[in-house]
Protein backbone atom coordinates (compact mmCIF):
# COMPACT_ATOMS: atom_id res chain seq x y z
CA UNK A 1 0.00 0.00 0.00
CA UNK A 2 1.27 3.65 -0.85
CA UNK A 3 0.49 5.43 2.30
CA UNK A 4 1.75 3.19 5.65
CA UNK A 5 -1.03 6.00 7.58
CA UNK A 6 -4.36 4.40 5.96
CA UNK A 7 -5.26 1.44 7.47
CA UNK A 8 -8.56 -0.78 6.62
CA UNK A 9 -11.17 -1.42 9.12
CA UNK A 10 -12.50 -4.49 9.32
CA UNK A 11 -15.93 -5.38 11.13
CA UNK A 12 -17.63 -8.65 12.40
CA UNK A 13 -19.47 -9.78 15.32
CA UNK A 14 -17.44 -13.26 14.71
CA UNK A 15 -13.97 -13.15 15.84
CA UNK A 16 -13.17 -16.24 14.06
CA UNK A 17 -14.24 -13.82 10.68
CA UNK A 18 -12.03 -11.29 11.74
CA UNK A 19 -9.00 -13.88 12.47
CA UNK A 20 -9.49 -15.40 8.34
CA UNK A 21 -9.84 -11.85 6.99
CA UNK A 22 -6.56 -10.90 8.74
CA UNK A 23 -4.86 -13.58 7.28
CA UNK A 24 -5.72 -13.24 4.40
CA UNK A 25 -4.77 -9.20 4.38
CA UNK A 26 -1.28 -10.90 5.89
CA UNK A 27 -0.84 -13.00 3.31
CA UNK A 28 -1.13 -9.80 0.49
CA UNK A 29 1.67 -8.10 -1.49
CA UNK A 30 0.51 -4.60 -1.01
CA UNK A 31 1.44 -5.08 3.16
CA UNK A 32 -1.94 -4.12 4.10
CA UNK A 33 -2.57 -2.42 7.52
CA UNK A 34 -6.06 -3.07 9.42
CA UNK A 35 -7.95 -2.70 12.15
CA UNK A 36 -11.20 -4.65 13.78
CA UNK A 37 -14.15 -3.87 15.20
CA UNK A 38 -16.80 -6.54 16.76
CA UNK A 39 -19.71 -4.66 15.63
CA UNK A 40 -21.37 -1.79 14.65
CA UNK A 41 -21.22 1.12 17.50
CA UNK A 42 -17.27 0.32 18.12
CA UNK A 43 -16.92 0.81 14.07
CA UNK A 44 -18.82 3.61 14.13
CA UNK A 45 -16.86 5.08 17.05
CA UNK A 46 -13.75 4.69 15.27
CA UNK A 47 -14.50 5.94 11.60
CA UNK A 48 -15.98 9.28 13.11
CA UNK A 49 -12.69 10.00 15.81
CA UNK A 50 -10.28 9.65 12.61
CA UNK A 51 -12.26 9.77 9.38
CA UNK A 52 -8.97 10.19 7.58
CA UNK A 53 -7.37 7.10 8.67
CA UNK A 54 -9.20 4.59 6.43
CA UNK A 55 -8.83 3.82 2.90
CA UNK A 56 -11.58 1.06 3.01
CA UNK A 57 -14.49 -0.19 5.25
CA UNK A 58 -14.92 -4.10 5.15
CA UNK A 59 -18.33 -4.03 6.90
CA UNK A 60 -20.31 -7.12 7.94
CA UNK A 61 -24.02 -6.64 7.48
CA UNK A 62 -25.91 -8.47 10.38
CA UNK A 63 -24.76 -7.03 13.35
CA UNK A 64 -25.83 -6.89 16.98
CA UNK A 65 -26.73 -3.08 18.36
CA UNK A 66 -26.01 -1.66 14.69
CA UNK A 67 -25.92 -3.21 12.04
CA UNK A 68 -23.80 -3.01 8.71
CA UNK A 69 -26.36 -0.62 6.35
CA UNK A 70 -26.97 1.34 9.84
CA UNK A 71 -23.30 2.10 9.79
CA UNK A 72 -23.25 1.99 6.15
CA UNK A 73 -26.09 4.94 6.24
CA UNK A 74 -24.52 7.31 8.87
CA UNK A 75 -20.89 6.26 6.49
CA UNK A 76 -22.90 8.05 3.64
CA UNK A 77 -23.81 11.56 5.21
CA UNK A 78 -20.70 11.92 6.81
CA UNK A 79 -18.58 14.61 4.46
CA UNK A 80 -15.26 13.10 4.68
CA UNK A 81 -16.55 9.42 5.33
CA UNK A 82 -19.05 9.45 2.71
CA UNK A 83 -16.03 9.26 -0.03
CA UNK A 84 -14.40 5.80 1.54
CA UNK A 85 -15.80 2.91 -0.08
CA UNK A 86 -17.75 -0.04 1.83
CA UNK A 87 -17.20 -3.63 1.03
CA UNK A 88 -20.67 -5.31 3.00
CA UNK A 89 -19.67 -8.83 3.59
CA UNK A 90 -22.64 -10.85 4.37
CA UNK A 91 -24.51 -14.40 4.07
CA UNK A 92 -27.74 -12.73 2.73
CA UNK A 93 -26.57 -13.31 -1.12
CA UNK A 94 -30.58 -12.77 -2.31
CA UNK A 95 -30.71 -10.35 -5.18
CA UNK A 96 -33.08 -8.04 -3.33
CA UNK A 97 -30.36 -8.17 -0.21
CA UNK A 98 -27.57 -7.37 -2.79
CA UNK A 99 -29.89 -4.25 -4.58
CA UNK A 100 -30.44 -2.79 -0.85
CA UNK A 101 -27.19 -2.71 0.05
CA UNK A 102 -25.51 -0.95 -3.22
CA UNK A 103 -28.66 1.33 -4.04
CA UNK A 104 -27.34 2.61 -0.18
CA UNK A 105 -23.87 3.20 -1.01
CA UNK A 106 -21.83 0.13 -1.03
CA UNK A 107 -19.15 -0.13 -3.61
CA UNK A 108 -19.00 -3.84 -3.23
CA UNK A 109 -21.09 -6.59 -1.90
CA UNK A 110 -19.23 -9.92 -0.93
CA UNK A 111 -21.44 -12.74 -0.24
CA UNK A 112 -20.15 -15.64 2.18
CA UNK A 113 -18.31 -17.75 1.81
CA UNK A 114 -15.93 -15.80 -0.33
CA UNK A 115 -12.33 -17.21 -1.37
CA UNK A 116 -9.43 -14.99 -0.21
CA UNK A 117 -8.53 -14.19 -4.13
CA UNK A 118 -11.53 -12.59 -4.69
CA UNK A 119 -11.50 -10.72 -1.21
CA UNK A 120 -7.88 -9.33 -1.88
CA UNK A 121 -9.21 -8.61 -5.86
CA UNK A 122 -11.82 -6.01 -4.60
CA UNK A 123 -9.48 -4.64 -1.47
CA UNK A 124 -7.46 -3.76 -3.93
CA UNK A 125 -8.64 -1.70 -5.90
CA UNK A 126 -10.94 0.05 -3.47
CA UNK A 127 -8.03 0.84 -1.10
CA UNK A 128 -6.34 1.94 -4.89
CA UNK A 129 -8.57 3.94 -6.23
CA UNK A 130 -9.54 5.91 -2.92
CA UNK A 131 -5.81 6.72 -2.15
CA UNK A 132 -5.52 7.98 -5.88
CA UNK A 133 -8.46 10.08 -5.28
CA UNK A 134 -7.06 11.80 -1.87
CA UNK A 135 -3.74 12.33 -3.87
CA UNK A 136 -5.58 14.24 -7.00
CA UNK A 137 -7.75 15.89 -4.63
CA UNK A 138 -4.24 17.25 -2.63
CA UNK A 139 -2.72 18.39 -5.41
CA UNK A 140 -5.78 21.07 -6.56
CA UNK A 141 -4.05 24.28 -6.04
CA UNK A 142 -6.74 26.83 -4.44
CA UNK A 143 -4.69 29.73 -5.46
CA UNK A 144 -5.80 28.85 -8.94
CA UNK A 145 -9.09 31.19 -8.77
CA UNK A 146 -7.94 32.67 -12.35
CA UNK A 147 -9.26 29.11 -14.14
CA UNK A 148 -13.16 29.80 -12.64
CA UNK A 149 -13.00 32.58 -15.40
CA UNK A 150 -12.30 30.35 -18.12
CA UNK A 151 -15.17 30.42 -20.44
CA UNK A 152 -14.45 28.22 -23.32
CA UNK A 153 -11.04 25.63 -23.90
CA UNK A 154 -10.22 22.70 -26.06
CA UNK A 155 -8.36 20.40 -24.72
CA UNK A 156 -6.31 17.13 -26.62
CA UNK A 157 -4.63 14.26 -24.76
CA UNK A 158 -3.59 10.77 -24.73
CA UNK A 159 -2.31 8.95 -21.87
CA UNK A 160 -3.01 8.03 -17.99
CA UNK A 161 -0.86 10.72 -16.76
CA UNK A 162 -2.26 14.01 -19.62
CA UNK A 163 -5.60 12.48 -18.35
CA UNK A 164 -5.36 13.18 -14.69
CA UNK A 165 -3.36 16.17 -15.55
CA UNK A 166 -6.52 18.07 -17.55
CA UNK A 167 -9.06 16.59 -15.03
CA UNK A 168 -7.53 18.32 -12.12
CA UNK A 169 -6.76 21.90 -14.14
CA UNK A 170 -10.64 21.19 -15.42
CA UNK A 171 -11.59 20.51 -11.60
CA UNK A 172 -10.07 23.83 -10.35
CA UNK A 173 -12.20 25.53 -13.38
CA UNK A 174 -15.48 24.19 -11.35
CA UNK A 175 -17.32 25.16 -8.36
CA UNK A 176 -16.79 22.27 -6.12
CA UNK A 177 -13.46 20.92 -7.44
CA UNK A 178 -12.80 18.51 -4.80
CA UNK A 179 -15.96 16.53 -5.54
CA UNK A 180 -15.77 16.86 -9.49
CA UNK A 181 -11.96 15.68 -10.14
CA UNK A 182 -13.53 12.52 -8.98
CA UNK A 183 -15.69 12.07 -11.85
CA UNK A 184 -13.44 13.95 -14.57
CA UNK A 185 -10.79 11.56 -13.99
CA UNK A 186 -13.26 8.35 -14.27
CA UNK A 187 -14.28 9.43 -17.42
CA UNK A 188 -11.30 10.83 -18.62
CA UNK A 189 -9.54 7.45 -18.18
CA UNK A 190 -12.31 5.57 -19.19
CA UNK A 191 -12.05 7.39 -22.97
CA UNK A 192 -8.30 5.93 -22.77
CA UNK A 193 -8.54 2.41 -21.52
CA UNK A 194 -11.97 1.43 -22.79
CA UNK A 195 -12.19 3.53 -25.70
CA UNK A 196 -9.11 4.06 -27.61
CA UNK A 197 -7.17 1.06 -26.18
CA UNK A 198 -10.10 -1.47 -26.47
CA UNK A 199 -9.90 -2.89 -23.38
CA UNK A 200 -12.89 -4.52 -22.29
CA UNK A 201 -14.85 -4.95 -19.07
CA UNK A 202 -13.83 -8.87 -18.56
CA UNK A 203 -10.19 -7.99 -19.61
CA UNK A 204 -10.02 -4.83 -16.77
CA UNK A 205 -11.55 -7.41 -14.24
CA UNK A 206 -8.60 -9.80 -14.84
CA UNK A 207 -5.99 -7.07 -15.34
CA UNK A 208 -7.14 -5.64 -11.77
CA UNK A 209 -6.91 -9.22 -10.30
CA UNK A 210 -3.22 -9.46 -11.42
CA UNK A 211 -2.45 -6.16 -10.56
CA UNK A 212 -1.58 -5.12 -14.14
CA UNK A 213 -4.05 -3.36 -15.21
CA UNK A 214 -1.69 0.01 -15.50
CA UNK A 215 1.32 -2.05 -16.75
CA UNK A 216 -1.50 -3.48 -19.95
CA UNK A 217 -2.47 0.25 -20.35
CA UNK A 218 1.01 1.91 -20.70
CA UNK A 219 1.79 -1.05 -22.99
CA UNK A 220 -0.97 -0.98 -25.31
CA UNK A 221 -0.39 3.12 -25.44
CA UNK A 222 2.70 1.88 -27.57
CA UNK A 223 1.73 0.21 -30.07
CA UNK A 224 1.16 0.76 -33.75
CA UNK A 225 -2.35 0.68 -33.62
CA UNK A 226 -3.36 2.74 -30.75
CA UNK A 227 -0.15 5.22 -30.08
CA UNK A 228 -2.00 7.70 -32.70
CA UNK A 229 -5.12 8.05 -30.87
CA UNK A 230 -6.39 10.77 -29.13
CA UNK A 231 -9.13 12.28 -26.67
CA UNK A 232 -11.04 15.26 -27.42
CA UNK A 233 -12.42 17.38 -24.31
CA UNK A 234 -14.44 20.85 -24.77
CA UNK A 235 -14.93 23.09 -21.78
CA UNK A 236 -18.21 25.87 -21.81
CA UNK A 237 -19.08 27.84 -19.21
CA UNK A 238 -22.84 29.65 -20.58
CA UNK A 239 -25.96 29.67 -19.04
CA UNK A 240 -25.09 28.86 -15.37
CA UNK A 241 -23.62 25.27 -16.46
CA UNK A 242 -20.62 24.37 -17.20
CA UNK A 243 -20.22 21.50 -19.95
CA UNK A 244 -17.63 19.48 -20.16
CA UNK A 245 -17.43 16.76 -23.23
CA UNK A 246 -14.92 14.23 -23.84
CA UNK A 247 -14.59 12.47 -26.83
CA UNK A 248 -12.68 9.25 -27.50
CA UNK A 249 -11.87 6.95 -31.15
CA UNK A 250 -12.77 3.79 -30.01
CA UNK A 251 -15.63 1.73 -31.45
CA UNK A 252 -18.53 3.18 -28.43
CA UNK A 253 -20.62 0.94 -25.83
CA UNK A 254 -23.89 0.83 -24.57
CA UNK A 255 -23.57 2.55 -21.64
CA UNK A 256 -26.69 2.04 -20.07
CA UNK A 257 -26.01 -0.99 -17.73
CA UNK A 258 -23.32 1.25 -15.96
CA UNK A 259 -25.37 4.11 -15.22
CA UNK A 260 -26.33 2.72 -11.97
CA UNK A 261 -23.77 0.64 -9.46
CA UNK A 262 -25.86 -3.03 -10.20
CA UNK A 263 -26.22 -6.11 -8.05
CA UNK A 264 -25.12 -8.56 -11.05
CA UNK A 265 -21.64 -6.66 -10.18
CA UNK A 266 -21.65 -6.22 -6.83
CA UNK A 267 -18.66 -8.26 -6.19
CA UNK A 268 -16.42 -7.47 -9.32
CA UNK A 269 -13.56 -5.30 -8.55
CA UNK A 270 -14.35 -2.12 -11.09
CA UNK A 271 -17.26 -1.14 -13.35
CA UNK A 272 -18.41 1.59 -10.89
CA UNK A 273 -16.71 4.84 -12.40
CA UNK A 274 -19.53 5.74 -14.32
CA UNK A 275 -22.29 5.25 -11.87
CA UNK A 276 -19.46 6.88 -9.15
CA UNK A 277 -19.31 9.87 -11.55
CA UNK A 278 -23.08 9.94 -12.04
CA UNK A 279 -23.94 10.42 -8.32
CA UNK A 280 -21.62 12.90 -7.14
CA UNK A 281 -19.71 15.06 -9.35
CA UNK A 282 -22.10 16.24 -12.24
CA UNK A 283 -25.66 17.37 -12.02
CA UNK A 284 -26.40 15.16 -15.25
CA UNK A 285 -24.03 12.82 -17.15
CA UNK A 286 -24.86 12.77 -21.23
CA UNK A 287 -23.99 9.37 -23.38
CA UNK A 288 -24.12 10.54 -27.17
CA UNK A 289 -23.62 9.01 -30.76
CA UNK A 290 -22.44 5.53 -30.47
CA UNK A 291 -21.62 5.83 -26.96
CA UNK A 292 -17.50 7.24 -27.04
CA UNK A 293 -18.76 10.82 -26.69
CA UNK A 294 -20.31 11.49 -23.37
CA UNK A 295 -21.20 15.05 -21.85
CA UNK A 296 -20.93 15.68 -18.06
CA UNK A 297 -22.46 19.05 -16.96
CA UNK A 298 -22.10 21.04 -13.96
CA UNK A 299 -24.25 23.79 -12.21
CA UNK A 300 -22.24 27.11 -12.09
CA UNK A 301 -22.75 28.16 -8.80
Amino acid sequence: MTDPEKYILVVDDEPLNLIIIGEYLGAAEEDYQWETAENGDQAWQMLEEAPERYAAVLLDRMMPKMDGMQVLARIKTHPVLKEVPVILQTARAAKEDIEEGIKAGAYYYLTKPYQEEELLSIVRTAVHDHLRYRALRRELDSKNAVLALMHSSEFRYRTLEEARNLASILAQACPSPETTITGLVELMVNAVEHGNLSISYDEKGELNDKGKWEQEVQRRLRLPEFRDKQVDVTFTRENGEIRISITDQGEGFDCEPYLEISAERGAHNHGRGIALARMISFERLEYQGKGNQVLAVIRDH
